[in-house]
């Protein structure tokens, strides 16, 4: 089973085929309302995959509720884990411009009040990958991460949005899946400096014990292991909007690990749908099912596996 301990965001997207500078008004967007938020992309990414997938969250006392939590619901994400709070439900606003590249700002409402003790004992295990991501307090993640390595679950962490990691928590950590930004904070190492950051992360994986995904966008990923590193290839295709990507990725990815895969043969699966993902608008309403990954694999280029 795949427990995700994460957000849920109700996303307010706007298309446009210019974002406005600074102080600027641009008119002629095109607007799309959609459930959304890191954990909930990441839990019904893995339902579609064909994974048990249970999401514990929170969410506001408020008319948005319902409507952030259709889309993880339809995907068949077990919501028994949900809890509702004072504070507003979580709320994206997402700029989309005509190359399909976003900017979001949040606002985490009942996010910032989920807990790790909202996750029961016995919902962890040897038998549970645990998918975590960064729109919950940091604090929570760790105190999670460190229960269940204890209990012995698999914990992947996905540093999205990019934060600082106490080294501690990085030894309860399996698989850590970044991007180019986030690898960037993480090592130090500026976003351009490609080679000198890969290295970074080999080390660091050497020195936690843990295997690291760098995603590439259309370069595709990196799988970072202290034995090596292995190029993962990306699915060509025409981008429409990047929105829930790197979400998915981290979905299908777990979902692959969940099922007994091997990391090769999850990780081109979690490319597969990712890519896929790209070619349509929105977050949760533009990920494949396991019937259309399973489709497009034999299109995806050979790697280095």
């Amino acid at each position: 089973m795949i427990l995700v301990f994460g957000s849920i965001n109700f996303d307010i997207a706007l298309h446009t085929a210019r974002l406005p500078a600074a102080g600027e008004t641009v008119i002629g967007a095109t607007p799309s309302l959609s459930p959304g938020g890191k954990g909930a992309n990441q839990a019904a990414g893995a339902a579609r995959a064909g994974a048990e997938v249970r999401l514990v969250a929170r969410v506001g006392n408020d008319a948005l509720a319902d409507a952030a939590l259709a889309g993880p619901q339809a995907a068949g994400v077990d919501l028994s884990g949900v809890k509702a709070s004072p504070a507003a439900t979580g709320c994206a606003s997402i700029w989309v411009g005509a190359d399909g590249e976003n900017r979001i700002l949040v606002a985490s409402g009942a996010n910032a009040e989920a807990r790790a003790d909202d996750v029961a004992d016995a919902n962890l295990g040897p038998g549970t990958l645990v998918v975590l991501q960064m729109e919950v307090p940091t604090a929570e993640n760790w105190r999670l991460a460190r229960r269940a390595k204890a209990a012995g679950a698999r914990v992947l962490l996905n540093l999205a949005p990019a934060a600082a990691i106490p080294p501690t928590a990085l030894d309860d950590i399996d698989i850590l899946v970044v991007n180019e930004g986030e690898g960037a904070v993480l090592t130090g190492h500026a976003a351009g400096d490609g080679a000198t950051r890969v290295a970074a992360l080999r080390v660091l994986a050497a020195r936690h014990g843990l295997e690291v995904v760098l995603t590439l966008g259309a370069e595709g990923a990196r799988h970072i292991a202290a034995g090596g590193v292995t190029a993962v290839p990306a699915l060509p295709v025409s981008v429409l909007d990047t929105t829930a990507a790197g979400d998915t990725f981290v979905g299908v990815l777990a979902a692959g690990l969940d099922a007994g895969l091997e990391i090769a043969p999850a990780l081109r699966g979690a490319s597969v749908a990712a890519a896929l993902c790209c070619t349509r608008a929105g977050a949760q309403t533009s990920q494949p099912d396991a019937g259309e990954i399973a489709a497009h694999l034999d299109a995806l280029p050979g790697s280095g596996y």
